[in-house]
């Protein structure tokens, strides 16, 4: 049976100089292959420590029991700042407990009803523009980069894809995706925020770019909730939400950075998960037979409800988010001294939770490498949903989107392939890498026909 394609490890021992490098052209190639077998790992540089930790008691132990005590690491937040200011992704402590209780009430599950029909939308704008290159081969993740940002848009501000200024953030999301790497010098060296972070020039000037238009949106939004004529959208909702504990809502500024976190992380992300999958479908075409099937047989009202029914489409989605994880590394630090699998912990350490590698863990799962998304159904992949699966994070920080994430997920999937087959391209094999998230070296190219 084929195997999906994984990156090859890089050789067990080499220089600070160059896993510095590896590491910033991508960091799942820049890594052991022990990394896959072991329950904690320790990698010393001049300037800190760190611990990579699969150990599912661990892990749990950072993420679920002790939050507080492992706050984000700022060595990741410092590189992706000029975009993302203060957003809820890269704060810490009682800044980021009060954006949590502003922006969650908007991603509850009545709310992501309301959604549904925007997400609906999208999907079947990217089946009918999937349609008519029906014949030709189709590089996928741009096709999963324009629906992806269609539904945040939709979604957010109610806006469709086309929209001039949609357009606008959408072409310079993708210019800042490709000159953003995962790392820049603030991971290394880690010192005061006034420190130079030797970001590219223009990395710089898309964040600014970017940041401009959203700003754009924002006040946009805002004269029209002050003139009552606000459509009742997930900026609405977020932007109306008043802390219940201080009363207060987000500032035009604060909306700022939360919208550009929504759409890095809503828009990098799904669009990340949509073409590995797409990609899975056309290497195991049994399972999209299947796929469309059910999609043939399930979605034929347009119901919120029928999204439950494509059991089938949720397990597939599952394993491509096992396999293909779209943020492949988290990175906490620790506040208080430490003793974990008999280490000294130090103040300050880095500790580096992988989902990439805990969810091809050799000790954890069966045929970790394998595409199977039956075992989704057995006893033993339930209980490593449970120890040792997180594509969302896990605990206090987990992503507030990810039940909209794993809707968005299922029902694009399904829509595409209930109209639509997909097949790889002969010496086209994706090659799997990370930067902002896990994309394919020279991106996802299938053939598209008509189902």
């Amino acid at each position: 049976m084929t195997q999906p394609p994984k990156p090859a490890a890089r050789p067990d021992r080499v220089s600070l100089w160059r896993y510095a490098k590896l590491f910033r052209q991508d960091i799942l190639s820049a890594q052991p292959a022990r990394l896959y077998r072991a329950w904690m790992a320790e990698f010393r540089t001049p300037f800190f420590r760190s611990y990579l930790v699969n150990q599912p008691d661990l892990v749990a132990e950072i993420l679920k029991a002790r939050p507080m005590d492992f706050p984000k690491s700022d060595r990741i937040g410092a590189g992706l700042r000029p975009l993302l200011g203060e957003s809820v992704f890269v704060t810490n402590g009682a800044t980021w407990q009060r954006q949590r209780r502003i922006i969650d009430p908007a991603f509850e599950g009545g709310r992501l009803r309301e959604t549904f029909p925007a997400m609906q939308a999208a999907a079947e704008a990217m089946a009918a523009r999937l349609t008519d290159q029906a014949g030709t081969t189709v590089e996928i993740e741009e096709a999963a980069s324009h629906v992806a940002a269609d539904v945040i848009f939709r979604t957010l501000f109610s806006l469709p894809i086309e929209d001039a200024l949609a357009t606008k953030v959408f072409h310079e999301f993708r210019a800042y995706q490709r000159t953003q790497p995962i790392l820049n010098l603030a991971a290394f060296v880690k010192g005061p925020r006034w420190m130079p972070r030797l970001f590219r020039r223009d990395t710089k000037r898309a964040a600014r770019r970017i940041r401009a238009l959203i700003t754009q949106l924002t006040e946009r939004r805002a004269a029209e909730i002050a003139a009552g004529t606000a459509p009742d959208d997930l900026a609405t909702k977020i932007m109306t939400t008043r802390d219940p504990e201080t009363g207060e809502t987000f500032t035009p500024a604060e909306m700022v950075d939360q919208v550009a976190i929504f759409f890095l992380a809503g828009h990098e992300t799904s669009a990340s998960a949509l073409g590995w999958a797409l990609y899975l479908m056309a290497l195991y075409p049994d399972w999209q037979d299947k796929l469309a099937a059910e999609a043939r047989s399930t979605l034929t009202g347009g119901s919120f409800a029928e999204v439950a029914q494509l059991r089938l489409s949720r397990d597939v989605f599952r394993e491509t988010l096992r396999l293909y994880p779209p943020v492949p590394m988290m990175v906490r630090e620790a506040t208080c001294p430490e003793r974990f699998r008999d280490r000294d912990i130090a103040v300050g350490a880095q500790m580096v939770l992988s989902p990439w590698h805990l969810h091809r863990h050799t000790r954890i799962w069966d045929r970790p490498d394998d595409f199977d998304p039956a075992r989704w159904q057995t006893d033993a992949g339930r209980h490593c949903a449970r120890e040792a699966y997180m594509p969302f994070s896990a605990g206090a920080r987990v992503c507030p989107g990810a039940g909209f994430a794993m809707i968005e997920g299922v029902l694009l999937l399904s829509t595409v392939l209930r109209d639509l087959r997909v097949a790889p391209v002969a010496g086209k094999t994706p090659v799997p890498e990370a930067h902002l998230t896990v994309r394919a070296r020279d991106g996802i190219w299938l053939h598209v026909t008509r189902r």
